[in-house]
């Protein structure tokens, strides 16, 4: 089984934590369960140095500060396997699909970002990538959005050299759902790749009846038409001969859950970038879609994503999500390239060259505070 296995030793010396305001989004974003989003979700991002001068940058929630730092500043040497696994253990009570499980997950990447400096590679070459890009398909489409608007996104989408294309179902209205899709396949012709995220909305019955009346649009994917974690749901749909193909993975931490999830008969296994409990489980679970072909993706910000992407083959691709990645962008340095449909890495940056711009979201008034800590 795939795991990123390093013996390096890591002291963590110092963290400097800028908390954010709100970034707000330029237009109000709506799925099927998830509420009007008026933000993006960064809360705010760390500084973390290591004693031989390295510093990962990564965004970060105010829990990371609150119950990780302790844990991390304690002036312990660890290798990366010991820190890895002791704090993995030490959230168990938890529980896996927890705040706390990612935190860990977290820490995991920020160490990676450590050795690849100490090593002067860029990340994804440090993990083993051969290639400086990552394949992508681009999603939005909230459903507060006309239809024209919509169809005008996705055409968009088509012009920047997209081949999928991915918006939201699970309105109120299936009728209205299904009209949208016939409009954006109508718009898109028949060689373009369109998937629709329902977000946990339906039962079993609706998704199923949803599945049917959409058979005419050829979807690449029907993502998360029920509640992710009903297996059993799952193999039922499946069971009543759902025919198009099902996506789950965006809402699950760690590798087990994915085994499962082909037992059941997932036909496309999304992972988190941002959600893992251990990084080398995104390669596991790449690896596990490739051994039982099924399809593979990866979601979260696109300018970690792509690291990871690159890891990829061509047809496993990364989630751009235009509408709430976008603004985030706008303050981050040093992303990943967007070209036709790809995302090109910096080669020239060793370690993860992302970091989020602190003097713009300063001059923008939407930087809160900074705190800096220090190991006992």
């Amino acid at each position: 089984m795939f795991a990123f296995d390093f013996e390096d030793k890591i002291r963590f010396t110092k963290a400097v934590y800028y908390s954010f305001k709100p970034i707000p989004l330029p237009k109000l974003f709506k799925d099927g369960t998830g509420g009007l989003g008026k933000f993006a979700p960064e809360q705010g991002c760390i500084e973390l140095y290591d004693e031989e001068g390295a510093c990962a940058h990564l965004s970060v929630g105010r829990s990371f500060v609150r119950d990780m730092l302790p844990m991390i500043l304690s002036g312990e040497r660890k290798s990366y396997n010991d820190w890895r696994t002791s704090l993995y253990w030490k959230v168990r009570n938890s529980g896996f699909q927890s705040a706390q499980a990612v935190d860990v997950g977290t820490v995991d990447l920020m160490m990676l970002d450590i050795l690849a400096q100490r090593a002067e590679q860029p990340l994804h070459r440090f993990l083993g990538a051969e290639k400086d890009w990552a394949a992508a398909y681009k999603g939005g489409g909230s459903i507060l959005l006309e239809d024209d608007e919509l169809v005008e996104d996705m055409l968009r989408y088509v012009e920047e050299g997209y081949t999928t294309v991915k918006f939201k179902v699970g309105s109120d209205d299936l009728e209205r759902d299904l009209n949208r899709i016939g409009k954006v396949r109508s718009a898109l012709g028949g060689g373009i790749g369109i998937a629709v995220d329902a977000n946990q909305k339906w039962d079993v019955e609706t998704a199923f009846r949803f599945s049917e009346l959409a058979k005419p649009y050829r979807l690449a994917w029907l993502e998360e038409p029920i509640h992710a974690h009903d297996m059993n749901g799952i193999k039922r749909l499946k069971e009543m001969g759902v025919s198009v193909p099902i996506a789950f993975g965006e809402s699950m931490r760690l590798s087990y859950a994915y085994e499962t999830y082909i037992e059941k008969g997932v036909d496309h296994l999304q992972p988190s970038v941002g959600r893992m409990t251990r990084m080398d489980d995104l390669i596991r679970i790449r690896d596990m879609a490739r051994a039982n072909n099924v399809r593979f993706s990866s979601g979260g910000r696109t300018y970690l994503n792509a690291i990871f992407g690159c890891l990829y083959s061509e047809d496993e691709m990364i989630e751009y999500h235009e509408p709430i990645s976008k603004p985030v962008g706008e303050y981050t340095l040093h992303q990943p390239e967007e070209r036709r449909g790809r995302f090109h890495c910096q080669t020239d940056i060793s370690g993860n060259p992302q970091r989020m711009n602190v003097e713009k979201l300063e001059k923008d008034r939407l930087l809160d505070g900074k705190q800096v800590f220090y190991s006992v």
